[in-house]
């Protein structure tokens, strides 16, 4: 039997995962700051609300409908409206997370071999979901001066005839940049030349944290086709309750031939679930006290953060948005070995930067979610270390 090349011919773990897998079995107790899930860090979750939620009668009797039910996207619509911005429910298609909106959108728009361009640093499985679906992934770069910047330029010769689509995460993950207004004007010019479809993925939108210049709206967004992505893993902190969704924007002519071709390919799989559809509402209202939390949350460790690597060779890059942080170190190892180093002899788990695209430089990503105190002493370990280079 012969499987496909969409799957990597060898499955074997990074020295990375594997180091940490042996800590683990052998019982070591770690501090683990690459911890990214909402649910495991001690949020007090409003667990009448939620349980509440999902005790409608009306999940017991299923009703297909390809683009999900109305109620739900009715929810989703007053979510966005609480932010101030206008989504018509008829615009909005739901999925059961954000990585089937990505494998969706890369069948509506992308012929086998055809090429999008990602983000670059970036979060990595948006090259895996392109590669099963494929497709070739190539990148766009963000250089670092001060500030986040887009390579206009590089982006260009990045372009081929193969390229349709342009991937934007907003903020990005790892960098909490988000896309000023001024650089989207840019790039839409770009993207209108080169006939570009953009996914804009904004998941981690509602966790900004330094206000400055304008940024990009991509709800506000009628000349270039513009696919929204967000779901409630980040909009409520709750990774189980599976669903996503896609918002339309663009050109009016062009949403409704794209409306058009999602509900046809939906159709093929229906794979929202009811009770998830039905609780979708309470679960983004009782949302808002979650992320309130995590907002708070991301706030006190960045502060913990900046002030322990102050006067030592690390330091952390600035953050607008989102939970994750990018730590720069000095270049005597690569960011692998720091980590291996880190995770070995101070029992500290981080991610490499090389994990996220990281060329230049070495650097090391961590989540803001851990508990306060395990977040503090975790990062101590780590400005310790950099202090003894």
């Amino acid at each position: 039997m012969r499987f496909s090349d969409r799957i990597p011919a060898q499955l074997q773990p990074t020295r990375l995962a594997a180091l940490l897998r042996r800590k683990r079995e052998r019982g070591r107790e770690l501090i683990d700051l690459s911890e990214s899930n909402p649910t495991r860090v001690g949020l007090a979750y409003p667990v009448e609300d939620i349980l509440q939620a999902l005790g409608d009668p009306v999940t017991l009797s299923y009703s297909p409908m390809p683009q999900g039910l109305p109620q739900t996207r009715r929810a989703v619509s007053d979510y966005y409206a609480r932010r101030g911005a206008r989504v018509d429910p008829d615009e909005i298609f739901l999925t059961t997370s954000t990585s089937e909106a990505y494998s969706l959108l890369f069948k509506l728009l992308l012929d086998p071999g055809q090429q999008l361009l990602a983000p670059c640093p970036g979060y990595p499985l948006i090259d895996c979901l392109a590669t099963a679906e494929g497709v070739e992934a190539g990148a766009w770069t963000f250089y670092f001066d001060g500030e986040w910047q887009p390579d206009l330029a590089g982006l260009e010769e990045n372009i081929t005839s193969r390229t349709r689509l342009l991937v934007l995460v907003h903020p990005n993950n790892p960098t909490g940049a988000y896309l000023k207004a001024s650089q989207w004007e840019s790039l839409r010019e770009v993207c209108r030349r080169r006939q570009l479809a953009v996914i804009c993925d904004e998941v981690f939108w509602d966790y900004r944290l330094k206000f400055g210049d304008p940024i990009f709206d991509p709800l506000a967004e009628e000349q270039v086709p513009l696919f929204v992505l967000n779901g409630l893993s980040k909009a409520a902190g709750l990774p189980q309750m599976k669903l996503g969704w896609i918002v339309l924007r663009g050109p009016y002519s062009l949403r409704k031939q794209a409306a058009e071709r999602l509900e046809f390919l939906a159709d093929h799989y229906l794979s929202v679930s009811t009770p998830i559809q039905c609780a979708a509402g309470g679960l983004l209202q009782a949302g808002a006290a979650v992320r309130e939390q995590i907002r708070q949350r991301i706030k006190f460790n960045l502060e913990v953060l900046n002030r322990t690597l102050e006067k030592t060779a690390a330091r952390a890059l600035p953050v607008e948005g989102g939970w994750y942080a990018v730590i720069e170190l000095p270049r005597i190892h690569s960011s692998q070995d720091w980590a291996l180093a880190l995770l070995d002899q101070d029992g500290v788990v981080v991610h490499p930067g090389s994990f996220y695209g990281f060329s230049d430089g070495c650097h090391l990503i961590v989540s803001l979610l851990p508990q306060p105190n395990k977040f503090r002493e975790g990062v101590r370990r780590l400005a310790v270390r950099a202090s003894e280079t």
